[in-house]
């Protein structure tokens, strides 16, 4: 697991030359993804208050970061989705003994952005929704591409894109994220939370999460708080 020893090894020198070729690469690797617009979407004249959302796309250090950017987000929490309270802890789910997903929970407001746009961002520039059981450098079942759905309109929503995305082509291979009901979330401890705001020369999140966010930018800068 990449993340828990590349901290401690790696000098901030050696992280800014990774980071500049994981730059390189995804300027002059394939080109960049272009998502359509969610067929199928929440009706947000309909929508009353706020409304939440829970997400797994790998490390939740990156997608919090992606999803904290986003006009009509309030909040967003680094978690564990998909098991029991009982063993929701970093260093239980960390080693795969558990059914948990790294996930975040995002409260957001329907009447700035739509269930179906957190998603479009979330298959488009918070992770690499074909890869099944990891994401980038972190392997194991609790790095899976995962949305937790809280109700039928989120089902909905969630497994039409999916077959919208599949059936354009979007992606070279197949889409590999789960839908599955959400039965709990259960926050991360606090070190977890906010941790690339708080950490922006990590060399994990130098290379893995900073190009995420500039990603971000070029991709949806309409939808990026201001």
């Amino acid at each position: 697991m990449l993340r828990n020893t590349l901290r401690p090894l790696i000098p901030a020198c050696v992280a800014v030359a990774l980071l500049a070729g994981a730059f390189s690469l995804h300027s002059t690797g394939a080109a960049v993804v272009t998502l359509p617009d969610p067929a199928v979407d929440m009706d947000r004249s309909a929508a009353a208050g706020k409304q939440t959302a829970v997400l797994a796309g790998g490390c939740f250090w990156c997608t919090e970061a992606v999803f904290e950017q986003l006009i009509g987000v309030d909040k967003v929490i680094s978690g564990f989705s998909g098991g029991d309270a009982a063993s929701a802890r970093y260093d239980i789910v960390s080693q795969g003994r558990t059914n948990h997903a790294e996930s975040i929970e995002i409260t957001f407001d329907p009447s700035r952005i739509s269930y179906g746009q957190l998603l479009k961002v979330f298959f488009g520039v918070a992770h690499d929704p074909t890869q099944k059981n990891r994401q980038g450098p972190d392997y194991g079942r609790q790095y899976r591409s995962c949305i937790f759905y809280k109700d039928t309109e989120q089902k909905r929503i969630a497994e039409a894109y999916i077959k919208q995305l599949d059936e354009a082509k979007v992606f070279k291979h197949p889409i590999a994220t789960e839908v599955v009901p959400l039965k709990g979330f259960y926050p991360a401890e606090p070190y977890h939370q906010d941790y690339v705001k708080r950490n922006p020369y990590d060399p994990y999140v130098m290379v893995n999460a900073r190009p995420k966010l500039e990603k971000l930018k070029k991709q949806f800068p309409q939808l990026i708080k201001k």
